[in-house]
């Protein structure tokens, strides 16, 4: 463990990152895994970002959503999952003390971002189809790009209150934490100061960016259930549905894990639940999002399979 010295204090300087397992003998197919994970992620939402912008026909308010999603997804598992591989090759495990703050930061920047737009996306559902007569005019544009602008800077007031709030604590050893990257509730237990504002400023974040999102997302699909089992047509409900059946699979993993993962900060087990979490968080959800956005609508797969095809 190394520790910094200020004054009579003691200071850590590095983490050590546990990571997924402490066995060398699986060190490997770990790697594997979580590269082709990576690959499959990476390549999987460039291809929605770029069927977007060749097809025309993608050129709407909802794809425009969908392709800054992909963008954040990303971010997303680039933040982590690439230093995972290299521990995984080099058997080190530790990180610097600032790096550690800089991958905090950047998770919360984007995870926060894809929780505004995950809401702003219900929203351009709700205007669709319950108010189809105003909605060119409604989510013209500029309004598209202004909404996207204020997802990302309340995501960005979120992130830097969270790291510097966590960079005014004081961390004396141990410094090992039993996760694949640096997070919140981790870093509380190592800190050997009191963290009760962090504990505070983190259940109002929650209200700010969980809670009241999930709540707007709620009430928008209340009005388009609603609109929706008003039309007479079997097919004309199916069609509705499907434009909404996909987003809202992706608001369930990406809040479900979520809660699990925050509000769970007075448990003292081992974070082994927390690295599954982690997981869906990191991994498996910015892999998911191109299949579940993909497999179910008509228009992007057709649009993939011209670019795949160069027809």
């Amino acid at each position: 463990m190394q520790l910094g010295a200020s004054g009579n204090d003691s200071f850590v300087t590095e983490f050590v990152l546990l990571g997924l397992t402490d066995s060398p003998a699986l060190q490997p197919m770990l790697f594997v895994i979580f590269l082709l994970a990576y690959v499959a992620a990476i390549g999987g939402n460039f291809s929605i970002l770029a069927a977007i912008l060749m097809e025309p026909k993608l050129h709407t308010p909802m794809y425009f959503f969908l392709g800054n999603l992909s963008l954040l997804d990303v971010g997303c598992i680039t933040v982590t999952v690439p230093a995972m591989l290299r521990q995984c090759l080099s058997n080190d495990r530790s990180i610097p003390y600032g790096a550690c703050l800089s991958q905090l930061f950047f998770f919360h920047l984007l995870a926060g971002a894809d929780c505004f737009l995950l809401t702003v996306m219900a929203y351009d559902r709700y205007l669709a189809i319950c108010q189809p007569l105003t909605y060119s005019t409604r989510m013209g544009p500029e309004i598209q790009k202004a909404s996207v602008g204020m997802s990302c800077a309340c995501a960005l007031t979120n992130a830097v209150a969270h790291t510097v709030a966590l960079s005014t604590l004081k961390f004396c050893g141990p410094n090992v934490i039993n996760h694949f990257y640096c997070d919140l509730p981790q870093l509380f237990k190592l800190s050997c100061s009191s963290i009760q504002l962090n504990e505070q400023l983190l259940f109002v974040a929650a209200a700010f960016m969980a809670v009241t999102p999930l709540v707007l997302i709620t009430v928008s699909y209340t009005h388009v259930v609603a609109a929706v089992l008003r039309i007479r047509s079997v097919e004309g409900r199916k069609k509705a549905f499907s434009t909404c059946s996909s987003h809202l699979t992706v608001v369930g993993i990406f809040y479900g894990t979520g809660v699990f993962n925050y509000m769970r900060l007075g448990s003292v087990e081992a974070s082994d639940k927390d690295k599954g979490v982690g997981i869906f968080n990191t991994v498996i959800s910015p892999m998911l999002n191109p299949l579940i956005y993909s497999l179910r609508n008509p228009d992007v797969k057709g649009a993939l399979w011209r670019i795949f095809t160069g027809r």
